[in-house]
């Protein structure tokens, strides 16, 4: 009796679900419609345009915010990346008793809020006598990148055991023999999956960009920002859109990679050996 009562569906329960995605998703929802208004008043409807999209591809500020912008995310992507695809490697095979405080480090940046890790990484550029450009936008992203990276590397190596690297091991083959033909093929979808998560993250980032960057390496984020403060116009809309559909299909395609990747591995677990 009690477990039919527990499994029959509260209304209100329901209720609270559907207005929290509405308070998420509505604002999302009236800018997108917007990006396609033919008046360029945001707060009055005058018919359906793609012309906001069409005059972004003529505005110099944008494509520029958007060169800097991608090669920001591009090389802050490779690089973490790879540290944080050997950070995950390196923490597996340690077994030092420092391994839960090393492990709690790399946790730091995502825990950290995004306004103390701006203000840090700004004083400490500036202790270096780093002038503030591209370069520090990099090191940036590259450090908040890294434990997002790991993170997803090992949830995806925690599920691999260790037989087959000792066979590859027994066989004679060397350490990089073995990482390239037994680890990468079994975690190439975490590390995807991370690369995907990490452009992601630099490509909307604000807060730490806004404390680190230059004059001439303003991003996306930092030119909608101080665009909106001159008033919210429907190009704005437009772009604000286009990095709504980027974000959510490259999430949606990190999420795709690791079920894919957890379906492989279910299947090989189940083979008769």
């Amino acid at each position: 009796m009690k477990s039919n009562t527990l499994n029959r569906k509260n209304p209100l329960l329901s209720i609270h679900s559907f207005l929290m995605m509405a308070f998420i998703y509505i604002p999302v929802i009236v800018i997108i419609v917007y990006s396609f208004n033919d008046s360029r008043l945001s707060m009055s409807w005058e018919g359906f345009t793609f012309d906001w999209y069409l005059s972004l591809l003529d505005n110099r500020n944008v494509m520029e915010a958007l060169k800097n912008s991608l090669i920001i995310a591009l090389t802050s992507t490779i690089v973490s990346t790879v540290l944080g695809t050997m950070a995950a490697i390196a923490m597996r095979k340690l077994m030092s008793k420092s391994k839960g405080a090393i492990a709690g480090l790399l946790y730091m940046p995502i825990v950290v809020p995004d306004i103390i890790m701006g203000l840090s990484l700004l004083v400490l550029f500036s202790q270096l006598g780093l002038d503030l450009g591209k370069t520090t936008v990099i090191i940036a992203h590259i450090t908040f990148s890294i434990s997002y990276v790991y993170v997803i590397v090992s949830s995806r190596m925690a599920n691999m055991g260790n037989q087959l690297e000792e066979a590859a091991s027994d066989l004679g083959a060397t350490q990089w023999e073995t990482f390239r033909y037994v680890v990468l093929p079994s975690i190439w979808p975490g590390v995807i999956a991370g690369a995907l998560i990490a452009f992601t993250l630099s490509i909307d980032d604000f807060l730490i960009s806004f404390f680190v960057a230059g004059p001439n390496s303003s991003t996306l984020p930092i030119y909608i920002y101080s665009s909106v403060k001159r008033g919210i116009s429907p190009e704005i809309n437009a772009l604000c859109t286009i990095m709504i559909l980027v974000s959510v299909a490259l999430i949606i395609l990190a999420q795709w990679l690791l079920n894919r990747g957890n379906r492989e591995e279910k299947k090989t677990s189940m083979l008769p050996f």
